[in-house]
């Protein structure tokens, strides 16, 4: 049984759920409260956009790579955030440990785990033997260095 034909597909499905994930956490805290918050609620809720978007987009079908960059562009943007919230601010804005919880915690687990999926998405579509072309043909009129009337 060849583990390539059902591996895809499921890598594909975890990581539209993961990135649902991220972003049904990102739109509940945007509801909840951080909509009033001065720039970063607008990201909350483009963050939440982005991932719903590109987990529907990935659940259509086998995405290309940009989709995939795409996606862990979006994951690695919500876990700067979230560093940058807790070290240096973000337009002001900062936050302490793991609050709010469960959320912190929950959308930690959706990203990385977005990210290491992708990343083992990648090596199994690297890795899978390509179709092998025939050979281009050389036109004879540039053998023979004569153009063509």
């Amino acid at each position: 049984m060849n583990t390539q034909r059902f591996l895809v597909p499921t890598l594909r499905l975890v990581t539209a759920a993961t990135l649902a994930a991220s972003g049904y956490i990102h739109a509940q805290l945007y509801i909840d409260g951080y909509r009033f918050i001065h720039i970063i609620g607008p990201l909350f809720l483009l963050q939440a956009s982005a991932s719903i978007a590109l987990a529907a987009l990935l659940l259509i079908g086998t995405p290309p790579l940009l989709l995939r960059i795409a996606a862990a562009g979006v994951a690695l943007g919500a876990l700067g955030g979230f560093t940058a919230s807790r070290t240096v601010g973000v337009f002001g804005f900062t936050e302490h440990g793991l609050q709010p919880a469960p959320q912190a915690v929950l959308s930690l687990l959706a990203e990385i785990g977005t990210l290491l999926l992708l990343a083992i998405w990648q090596v199994t579509v690297t890795r899978q033997p390509r179709a092998a072309r025939p050979p281009v043909r050389t036109p004879n009129w540039a053998i023979t260095r004569t153009p063509p009337n």
